[in-house]
């Protein structure tokens, strides 16, 4: 079966974004690095799981940033596999969406679990709103966090409270060389029997 696995950036104090959705503490250098680690991975995916917000922050840039002259080999690799993988993005308000997405009215885990239950890759989740919805139905199976050297103070956490407990187990991390760690865990649900 495949896992859904929950991917964001967060600041060390466990913002996603600062107020006002400031994402400007995010270190992006050396980029071609991240996008690499990312051309990597979305090839093996199944599907890209997005929340509104983070949906359209995405269709803001990425389906034509390979058309920029200046664009990196990195960036023009992660515009054309973002275009072609499947996504779906939650929405209630969203009417349509392109680039090989189809709009979802609601998290329902039943629905969800089918998906993971089809054959493909893993499921790439990816916005806070959408995150909690999930985690408060016990849907995440890996976390992938980004944690940036950067103390934001305010704004919007990646685990809003209050959270649901859960016990995670260790894989990997890996550090880049702007100071962004990449942390995994997994969900471990034998330690909650």
């Amino acid at each position: 079966m495949r896992k859904i696995v929950l991917v964001s950036a967060v600041s060390l104090d466990g913002y996603m974004e600062g107020p006002d959705r400031d994402i400007s503490w995010h270190r992006a250098d050396p980029a071609e690095e991240v996008h690499r680690h990312f051309n990597e991975l979305l090839p093996r995916l199944g599907a890209i799981l997005y929340g509104r917000v983070t949906y359209e922050a995405m269709t803001a840039f990425w389906p034509t940033a390979d058309s920029d002259p200046e664009a990196t080999e990195a960036t023009v690799e992660f515009a054309r596999v973002w275009r072609d993988i499947p996504k779906i993005v939650y929405s209630r308000t969203l009417e349509h969406a392109g680039w090989n997405t189809t709009v979802a009215r609601e998290v329902v885990p039943e629905e969800v679990r089918a998906l993971k239950g089809q054959p493909g890759g893993d499921l790439l989740l990816s916005g806070a709103d959408l995150a909690a919805a999930f985690l408060r139905h016990d849907l995440v199976d890996e976390f992938r966090v980004f944690v940036h050297p950067a103390l934001v103070g305010a704004g919007k956490p990646l685990f809003p409270a209050p959270g649901t407990p859960a016990s995670l187990r260790f894989i990997d991390s890996h550090t880049f060389g702007n100071g962004v760690v990449l942390l995994r865990h997994e969900r471990d649900r034998t330690a909650d029997a």
